[in-house]
């Protein structure tokens, strides 16, 4: 059988591996065999604890290594790319590490995205299968992807898992690769320097990127950043994730809390607040990762206050923006460290550590990704000056899939991957970011930072969380408009005011205003800004500050 392969160059110097090799930075093992490692050491222990119970590290390696051996019957193999739909739960990482055994890639990508996205992904990465659900609420996963096959020739395989798998027409039930026994499956040597996972942008690219990943910088940088994360042996971590397994946060859930670590990870396959708290009760968690979205309806929870929060050590997040007001009141209900994660798929990753929260994002760790903040020449910047955060390290990945656009457009001749975002490093060494260099509302030629308003609006009582997103307008191009997820009547006037005596120009106030019970979340579980833009949009929005008109949705 011939295998695809994605074409890919390693754009970190081949001799700058090689020292964060000598350094120890990585561990010079593949995935599967580091999973397989714990497995065989401790088999009995807890890999999995899901919506079904709890598998242990003999039970996954088993699930695993019958998958493995019945995607080798369907031919797939070294350098094939294999896309992956499934929930947060056993099934996601056992097929996860069965790819990474036969020397395939996985490319995962969270249940929501529509049958447009999936076939971008499909298409652009040839991928020769893809793993999918038959329904996710209602919408049919692989039937729809089964219907655009003439438009993936690379494509030989949708297999479908759930209910519904065995009557969905023209794909595979995922049963059949069981039918193959562990036995049959002989791991093969795999090059730990080679690509092994594609992370997808959850941005608002046109197309997602893909980002193609070793062995190495998924277990080496990404495997010390998580370590870190927790005060006791690696193996005790309890992760309880809250986002999607798929999404580039989502990946250092197998490859990182199992594989690497001989951790455990808790999954329930959708996000919902109390059926979280219910969840660390049941699950003892010692990690929550999510983002701070999620973190302020956990909060907002009467129930938090009768749940047993003592086993957890941190909250872990990311995705977007943590103030000081929301880290403070988690502070103080979950009782444990809250930590902001700055990190995207493209390769950059630092956090503020199990300290109390600062505002900042940490000191980077040359072990995970050094980050450095340019100027438009590219040289670096003084102390406290802001400038485009860049970064290179062991984490860093080999290159964008099939885009050499991309790696020419995003990373420099030596290595280093432009983040596209604003940040400063000040004097203590500490990285605070500042904002997106794309993501900026440009009314009438002055550029306004949204995320600055947010930090601002973020601190009123009566909002419960904020994001603020571009408007079209005649007159002067753009204008912000404050998305606000409140129980109260906010009026502009009420939002303008609360700017005001914080100090910000009245140039930056939003001049429209949507009120919501809640902010919409993405697939891979962000807040979903396009949403946003299409319902301000749609919704009018209200009218300008000299209108004071407001939308309720």
């Amino acid at each position: 059988m011939n295998h695809t392969s994605v074409r890919h160059t390693d754009h970190i110097p081949a001799d700058l591996r090689k020292e964060w090799a000598a350094a120890g930075y990585y561990p010079g093992q593949d995935l599967y065999s580091l999973f397989r490692g714990h497995a065989r050491r401790s088999p009995g222990a807890a890999a999995v604890l899901d919506a079904e119970g709890t598998v242990s590290y003999g039970e996954l390696d088993q699930t695993a290594r019958r998958l493995a051996a019945g995607l080798a019957q369907l031919g797939i193999g070294h350098g094939d790319v294999v896309a992956v739909q499934l929930p947060n739960a056993r099934l996601a990482c056992a097929v996860d590490l069965a790819v990474a055994a036969v020397g395939a890639i996985v490319l995962p990508f969270p249940l929501g995205r529509g049958d447009r996205d999936a076939v971008s992904l499909l298409r652009r990465s040839e991928a020769v299968a893809v793993i999918t659900v038959a329904d996710h609420h209602g919408y049919p996963c692989a039937e729809r992807i089964r219907k655009h096959a003439d438009a993936l020739p690379m494509l030989r395989a949708v297999i479908v898992a759930g209910d519904g798998a065995a009557e969905t027409p023209g794909c595979v039930p995922i049963e059949a690769l069981f039918a193959t026994s562990a036995a049959e499956f002989a791991p093969r040597e795999i090059d730990p320097d080679g690509p092994v996972r594609i992370l997808v942008t959850s941005g608002s690219e046109a197309e997602p990127k893909m980002v193609l990943y070793s062995h190495n910088a998924l277990a080496g940088g990404r495997g010390v950043m998580m370590a870190g994360l927790h005060p006791g042996a690696p193996a005790t971590m309890r992760n309880l994730f809250l986002v999607p397994l798929a999404s580039a946060f989502g990946s250092s859930g197998t490859p990182v809390t199992l594989a690497t670590l001989g951790g455990s990870l808790v999954l329930r396959p959708a996000f919902d607040a109390i059926a979280t708290l219910r969840t660390i009760t049941e699950t003892r968690p010692t990690h929550l990762l999510g983002v701070p979205t999620m973190l302020r309806m956990l909060l907002d929870c009467p129930e938090i206050r009768h749940t047993d929060l003592s086993s957890l050590k941190a909250a872990v997040l990311g995705g977007s923006a943590l103030d000081l007001d929301t880290a403070r009141r988690a502070e103080d209900l979950l009782g444990c460290a809250v930590v902001s994660l700055y990190g995207s798929a493209d390769g950059v990753s630092c956090n503020s550590g199990l300290g109390r929260y600062d505002g900042t994002v940490g000191r980077p760790d040359p072990a995970v990704a050094d980050i450095r903040v340019v100027g438009p020449d590219a040289t670096e910047v003084a102390a406290g000056a802001t400038g485009e955060v860049v970064a290179r390290g062991p984490m860093s990945p080999l290159s964008y899939v099939n885009s050499p656009e991309l790696d020419a457009s995003q990373r420099t001749p030596d290595g280093w991957t432009r983040t596209g975002d604003l940040g400063l490093i000040d004097e203590e060494g500490r990285l605070r970011i500042v904002g997106r260099r794309k993501d900026v509302v440009i009314r009438g030629g002055l550029n306004i930072s949204p995320a600055e308003v947010e930090s601002v609006l973020i601190t009123h009582p009566a909002i419960r969380d904020v994001a603020c997103v571009a408007v079209a307008d005649p007159l002067y191009g753009e204008r912000v408009c404050a998305c606000v997820a409140t129980s109260a009547q906010l009026r502009l006037a009420d939002v303008t005011a609360h700017l005001a005596a914080a100090g910000m120009e009245p140039r930056k106030f939003p001049e429209r205003l949507l009120l919501l019970a809640s902010l919409p979340l993405g697939a891979a579980g962000k807040v979903d800004r396009q949403a946003l833009r299409v319902r301000a949009a749609e919704q009018g929005a209200g009218e300008t500050r000299s209108g004071q008109e407001e939308v309720t949705a």
